[in-house]
């Protein structure tokens, strides 16, 4: 097994499991194929596979024991922010918000939970899975290409990447943050 497959299969393991830093792991085999590696839009589909079926997998998991999982996640004060925010949006607007939960710390992964308990239907969730992963997955590997492309040295392509997805990420929260009182009702502060 040369690098690049070792590459690949270490992301689509990332990808799959829950908690685990998916969006460096992303970063870093984009860089590589910003580098000469696998094609960028490879390790945009493994990404992207493996985010959806860690989706399937949790949102199953909701939908057996989710309100007593949820309950048990909620004592971390991360998740229980997420749990609030999500809970209010998802009874009113379900799928845009899936999507954008991606962009969320733990959001896909309490949104797949967060729907299984709901009993979304199981083919609406998988569309929406589907295009936020494949969002989500598409916009950190360019950030990573980006910063591979930029630079000759891989180690400072990928620390320029991390730096700006931190930077967006940060700003997509504090502009959550600011939205009103129901995000803050929601615990997101």
């Amino acid at each position: 097994m040369d690098g690049s497959t070792a590459g690949l299969l270490v992301l689509f393991v990332v990808s799959l499991v829950p908690l685990l830093p998916t969006e460096m792991t992303i970063i870093g085999m984009a860089v590589t194929a910003a580098r000469g590696g696998p094609s960028l839009a490879l390790v945009i589909g493994v990404a992207a596979v493996g985010c959806v079926a860690s989706d399937q997998a949790l949102y199953l998991l909701g939908r057996s024991g989710g309100q007593a999982l949820l309950a048990r996640l909620a004592r971390r004060r991360r998740i229980a922010a997420g749990l609030g925010w999500f809970d209010g949006r998802l009874r009113r607007h379900p799928r845009p918000v899936l999507v954008v939960a991606r962009w969320l710390p733990s959001g896909g992964t309490v949104g797949a939970l967060l729907a299984g308990s709901l009993r979304w239907p199981p083919r609406e969730f998988l569309a929406a899975s589907a295009i936020g992963g494949t969002l989500w997955t598409s916009y950190v590997a360019l950030l990573g290409y980006a910063g591979g492309r930029f630079s000759t040295e891989p180690g400072i392509g990928m620390a320029l990447s991390l730096s700006v997805a931190l930077i967006l990420g940060s700003a997509i929260a504090a502009g959550l943050r600011r939205r009103g009182p129901s995000t803050r009702d929601a615990g997101i502060d």
